[in-house]
């Protein structure tokens, strides 16, 4: 075990947060961490080695690492249902697939009109059992984090599947390339980080559509990527370090992360305390005095 004495830098005074001032370093054998999702049931943290084309396992009882899935089709994102399954956006198949509680495997999504889609990066479900998506183009840009490739659809957007059709909808169209998204606790709203833009968009929903779009925070430094909510509405966003912002759009407090870049964070723990932060080659963790919302 490996630690490092931290603090948050505040800069609003609404932030009341705070944590143990210990940041925790659980692996960094890896080459690029991201997608980490908290699985419940059996207290272990999921998360993705993308050029490493694995899938991890962190294991909470007793601090182990081991492999949970190779090849693991270059996944990016992960998220749990409402049933504890596993959804996966995979960047090397271009796909997004849920993992059966028997082990096996279905595709979701992996077309648009005909097309393939990008490479689905990051994704949430709703308490519907919708599956929300983004489709930048990272993992067809190089063979670093995928295959190589030339799209084959118009652009970077945000999805959506229906929970009883399956049918696949296109909600947000005019991105540069989105990224993260996290919905508010009620739902009410979704965030959406444009990474070439540099800053995250918030929306308004309405059943499987989405309105407004404004621009909710820039960045502070560093590319946003992965985001999560606490139960205060809160959001929690990765960047150079992770950021917190409070629901007007108000930069509250910094977490400095000792690597290059933060790729994606989530909460969990028993309960939802500990926020996972993965970060270039490594992946941390820090108990803090809130609690994530129950999304994952």
């Amino acid at each position: 075990m490996g630690g490092t004495p931290v603090s948050f830098e505040v800069f609003d005074g609404r932030f009341n947060v705070g944590g143990d001032n210990y940041l925790e370093c659980l692996f960094s054998d890896a080459r690029w961490t991201e997608g980490p999702v908290y699985v419940p049931s059996g207290r272990y943290l999921l998360f993705s080695d993308i050029p490493n084309d694995r899938l991890m396992r962190w294991d909470e009882t007793d601090g182990s690492v081991s492999v949970f899935r190779f090849p693991a089709g270059y996944a990016n994102g992960n998220t749990l249902d409402r049933r504890g399954r596993l959804v996966s956006c995979e960047h090397g198949e271009r796909r997004v697939t849920r993992t059966e509680l028997d082990g096996s495997v279905a595709v979701l999504a992996d077309r648009w009109e005909g097309g393939r889609f990008n490479s689905p990066n990051d994704v949430v479900v709703s308490s519907d059992g919708a599956v929300w998506f983004t489709d930048p183009q990272y993992g067809i840009d190089s063979d670093y984090e995928g295959h190589a490739a030339e799209p084959e659809i118009d652009g970077c957007h945000v999805y959506r599947i229906d929970p009883a059709s399956g049918a696949v909808a296109r909600v947000a169209d005019d991105f540069q390339r989105p990224n993260g998204l996290a919905f508010s606790p009620d739902e009410s709203r979704l965030y959406v980080s444009d990474t070439s833009a540099g800053h995250i968009r918030v929306f308004g929903v309405d059943g499987g559509g989405l309105s407004g779009g404004e621009v909710f925070a820039a960045s502070p430094g560093g590319n946003l990527d992965g985001m999560r909510v606490d139960v205060a509405g809160r959001v929690w966003a990765a960047a150079a370090d992770v950021n917190c912002f409070d629901p007007d759009g108000t930069r509250l407090a910094r977490l400095p992360i000792p690597q290059p870049a933060v790729s994606n964070l989530v909460f969990g723990g028993p309960k939802r305390n500990r926020l996972f932060v993965c970060a270039t080659n490594s992946v941390y963790s820090m108990m803090l005095k809130t609690n994530g919302a129950w999304r994952l």
